[in-house]
């Protein structure tokens, strides 16, 4: 459910990239990839992936979920900036750069390094925090204080405890993308309901988790609603 708006737009560009290269396969590469919850579908539709991630203890468990499921995944430890020493140059189709960009040590490196193994007309998937979510989220939980903090931050941090180093607008996305070379495509908001509706209004009625993904679907491109989801999806193309 709050992830269905990013399968969305995950479905189109793998039929786009299908179609431009004729191969019903195609590589792709999850950069932060952790315990598979993309990579394993992905493989299950037959495409070749290679998780990279830096905690041993995630890629155990990306091996044995690949195992349950009967698929084979790649799995390779390293951060984002070492995609470059980890895999070829022109080598995937797709990079899923997914809650990466807020905990590495600089986006342009790791969105730089994603371009390189990128073939060209590829595409990169990035999902990241938005400040603007989570200002509300600290607000709706009383505490005011740290949900102005997150406004005037240029980080987007609300603090020394808060567990996300930085955040991003569209804006702010879209000047990471342009700045390593992508051509910028559709943007998403992710999660603009599912975190702040309590969950026995989900489970407790029939149908209800299929309308709420339906309104998640509707809010995604809404041209308000889009800035205050929890996370922004931002499709990228190598020129």
């Amino acid at each position: 459910m709050r992830t269905a708006v990013v399968w969305d737009a995950l479905r189109s560009v793998l039929a786009e990239r299908t179609a431009a290269t004729g191969r019903e396969g195609l590589d792709i590469v999850d950069a932060g990839g952790g315990t598979g919850g993309f990579a394993v579908p992905l493989a299950a539709l037959g495409h070749t992936v290679t998780v990279v991630d830096p905690s041993p203890d995630s890629l155990a468990a990306l091996e044995r979920r690949a195992k349950e499921k009967g698929v084979g995944v790649s799995a390779l430890q390293g951060d984002a900036d070492d995609l470059g020493e980890l895999l070829d140059r022109d080598s995937a189709d797709l990079v899923l750069c997914h809650s990466v960009l807020e905990y590495v040590e600089d986006p342009i490196t790791a969105l730089t390094a994603v371009a390189g193994v990128l073939r060209r007309g590829g595409a990169v998937s990035v999902l990241a925090a938005n400040p603007v979510a989570s200002a509300i989220h600290r607000a709706l939980v009383g505490h005011f204080d740290e949900a102005r903090a997150v406004l005037d931050d240029p980080s987007g941090s609300w603090g020394d405890r808060d567990p996300t180093p930085r955040r991003f607008t569209a804006e702010t996305l879209v000047e990471l993308l342009n700045a390593t070379g992508f051509a910028v495509g559709a943007i998403h908001g992710v999660r603009v309901f599912a975190d702040l509706v309590p969950s026995r209004l989900v489970d407790g009625e029939p149908g209800a988790a299929e309308a709420l993904v339906a309104l998640e679907q509707a809010a995604a491109t809404h041209p308000v609603l889009r800035d205050i989801a929890t996370q922004l999806h931002v499709l990228g193309h190598r020129a």
